[in-house]
């Protein structure tokens, strides 16, 4: 089928239930628009449900309209784990069957020893922590030593905070290089992050300057057959970070959501072909990962609220697709993401409404579905859901 332009939209940590095998990941009773909704006495988010997003569950305050506009269903993630690299190259047809390595007691030395070396200074901390609370509890002795403050996570990451008056961030950037090229197999770290932060002792606060440094696909996806097919693919948000820059065409780094639904607009507006892949960071790493229901919810009613915008951009022969890559469900205790289907939104003025996708074996439907549409060879690791 040929169309112009898909434009895909990933709602991070935005899951809707949890998964058969979510126990194995501690994740039992995960849903995290389930037990949003149901925590703030429901939710309105009128946009979403007319697109048919209260036919995928049960979820207080969302109806399933009787003609919804979109066709609609939810994805099983088929890879081992829930991170957001993992879902996100799921989605572009690359399935892992072995989780990329957690460090729960800190990196060991045969890591850290060629860091420090590497950087010529100590470091502070290396174990799992919350990415606020730790600058919080070391950024004085951060600021008095000059030493970067290492943490990890229950997501294969390996963190790497510092103060942009203490460490430049070209220079944090720089350590992060360093570190992606120590944490190589059998150290496979899924990413290094830059986490730069500012202000004074009891105010510090994380700037927009976060970067991230995957490890590379360990093949092609969907989005290398677009590109080797001459196929526009725009990256807006962290796209390129997570693909290590493969198979993207251009890229744009936006703040935070609102900044990326600005950037899709903007786009929609120039380009005339192709894939515009759009990740919104905010649920996840704002509210989901900081147990934040209320700020969680607002954040969906502001995204709801422009969605009119972007239907408005959407052309006779374009399609738009709305997912997620994980939950990160902000109602339980811990502050990981949670292993859980994903929503599964695809409006088209040239599509039929209405239809229930069902449960999809894989995300990577998605990134067969796209690459039917643009008549280039899939990853073969999932099934068109236009052929439903």
């Amino acid at each position: 089928m040929d169309r112009s332009r898909v434009v895909l939209i990933i709602l991070d940590g935005f899951g809707v239930g949890e998964l058969p095998d979510a126990g194995e990941y501690k994740d039992a009773g995960t849903n995290t628009l389930g037990n949003i909704s149901k925590r703030s006495g429901g939710i309105a988010l009128p946009n979403l449900e007319r697109m048919g997003l209260g036919c995928i569950g049960d979820f207080e305050g969302i109806r399933c309209v009787k003609e919804p506009m979109a066709s609609f269903g939810r994805m099983a993630e088929k890879s081992k784990g829930k991170d957001t690299t993992t879902g996100h190259w799921e989605l572009m047809g690359l399935v892992l069957d072995k989780a990329f390595p957690l460090y729960p007691d800190g990196f060991p030395p045969d890591i850290m020893e060629p860091f420090k070396k590497a950087i010529k200074r100590e470091i502070l901390w290396n174990r799992p922590a919350s990415g606020t609370e730790i600058i919080e509890r070391l950024g004085r002795e951060h600021i008095k030593t000059g030493f970067p403050i290492i943490y990890t996570s229950a997501d294969s990451v390996f963190q790497i905070a510092a103060h942009e008056e203490i460490i430049h961030v070209d220079d944090l950037y720089h350590m992060c290089e360093i570190a992606r090229g120590i944490l190589k197999p059998p150290c496979n770290v899924c990413r290094v992050i830059a986490r730069p932060f500012a202000g004074k002792p009891g105010s510090f606060v994380r700037t927009e300057r976060r970067r991230d440094y995957s490890v590379e696909p360990f093949r092609e996806t969907t989005l290398d057959n677009l590109r080797k097919n001459n196929i526009n693919v725009i990256g807006i948000g962290k796209i390129e970070d997570i693909f290590a820059g493969k198979g993207i065409a251009e890229s744009i780094h936006t703040k935070e959501n609102e900044d990326g639904i600005n950037k899709t607009l903007y786009y929609l507006e120039k380009i005339d072909s192709g894939l515009i892949f759009i990740n919104l960071n905010d649920f996840d790493t704002k509210y989901g990962h900081r147990n934040n229901i209320e700020g969680y919810a607002d954040a969906l009613k502001v995204f709801d609220a422009r969605l009119p915008e972007i239907w408005s951009g959407i052309k006779r022969d374009d399609l738009l697709i709305i997912t997620s890559d994980h939950g990160c469900d902000p109602t339980t205790p811990g502050t990981d993401h949670s292993r859980e289907y994903v929503p599964l939104l695809v409006y088209g003025k040239m599509i039929k409404g209405g239809i229930n996708l069902g449960t999809r074996e894989t995300f990577a439907d998605v990134g067969e579905t796209i690459a039917g549409i643009f008549g280039v060879k899939g990853a073969g690791a999932g099934k068109s859901f236009l052929k439903s």
